[in-house]
């Protein structure tokens, strides 16, 4: 009985606390460490299971953790909320971290492997520089607009901007030329480099066996194969397609009472990435279908002469989740379906 079950951990830059419980639930230990201190004490503790929140850095030292023998469980932060005691501190969070992860419905996170991280990584980072290079361009557009400068939305007119910036005859202040050189000099050069990443990821993404059998069906490119490789756990984890689907936020946010069921709109929990990226997808395969049309009696013609345009993309998006967790279960490439004549 004096042996330690479960280590609820509290993650820190610099200052870690511990809390330690017996299998019957009661106190241990509450212990506070250093960052230098604390694989070493865990070294010597029993093996047990060691509990922490998904948050920054919790998969390195859930990799690190593991390899002293432990079980690693970690916890979605939302999740452990709920066991918090009244005044919110790292004690309190240890404690509620262990309570949390004692319950026998919990559910946990898988923890990433390095390779998973660094697809991660580029992914986000591409991301971070996309956004960086909207602003900037937004930011130019609505500058030259304040001296009569218009061009419409979108990076494919950016040069539109440039031809005028440097047009002699536009008749623009030479301050504000100067300028606006700057923002396209920070433009060019976030897109060469938006350009490598998505070079790199092309070239992971052609690679991988799982990422270029997701590339086989419509609407997932590279960017999205390798956001679902790098975010999504083992398709091992989920039981069914819809399972997956769920997970990423790709169904109707519940509020049925008594019986009664009340379904609204997709919620925003999920994973975000691997979600947006699918809806992406499904809107440019809508656009394909539009002007290459669709064969009679398929479910997405049925859809889109029933619902608003958007409402099918989110639907077609929860699909081709499915359909990715098919694949990638059963080691298939995609296969189109065939319309049913009615």
């Amino acid at each position: 009985m004096n042996e330690v079950s479960i280590i609820g951990l509290d993650l820190a830059k610099r200052v870690f606390q511990l809390h330690g419980a017996h299998p019957d639930g009661s106190v241990a230990f509450r212990r506070k460490l250093s960052r230098h201190h604390l694989l070493t004490f865990l070294s010597n503790q029993p093996r047990c299971v060691v509990a922490m929140e998904a948050c920054a850095t919790a998969h390195y030292w859930a990799r690190e953790i593991g390899a002293l023998g432990h079980e690693v469980r970690l916890i979605p932060p939302a999740y452990v909320k709920p066991f918090v005691k009244r005044q919110k501190n790292d004690a309190a969070d240890a404690e509620a971290i262990a309570e949390a992860a004692s319950r026998p419905t919990m559910r946990f996170v898988v923890a990433k492997t390095t390779a998973q991280q660094a697809g991660a990584m580029v992914f986000r980072t591409r991301d971070l520089f996309v956004r960086q290079r909207t602003q900037l361009i937004n930011a130019l557009r609505g500058q030259l607009a304040e001296h009569g400068v218009i061009a419409p939305q979108g990076v494919l007119n950016v040069k539109a901007l440039a031809d005028i910036v440097e047009d002699t005859a536009s008749g623009l202040d030479l301050l504000i030329v100067e300028t606006a050189r700057l923002y396209l000099e920070q433009i060019v050069l976030l897109s060469l480099r938006i350009a490598t990443l998505e070079k790199a990821l092309r070239d992971e993404a052609a690679q991988a066996t799982t990422t270029s059998r997701l590339m086989t069906m419509p609407g997932i490119g590279p960017v999205t194969a390798m956001a679902i490789e790098a975010f999504a756990p083992a398709m091992t984890t989920f039981k069914r397609g819809r399972d997956f689907a769920a997970w990423l936020g790709l169904v109707p946010r519940q509020n049925s009472s008594g019986g009664k069921q009340v379904l609204g709109s997709i919620s925003k929990m999920g994973q975000r990435d691997i979600r947006r990226l699918l809806i992406i997808g499904a809107m440019a395969v809508l656009r394909s279908v539009s002007r290459k049309g669709l064969p009679d009696g398929s479910w997405l013609a049925g859809m889109l002469s029933r619902k608003p345009r958007k409402l099918v993309a989110i639907a077609l998006a929860n699909k081709m989740a499915r359909a990715a967790w098919a694949m990638l279960s059963r080691n298939e490439d995609y296969r189109a379906p065939v319309a049913v004549p009615a």
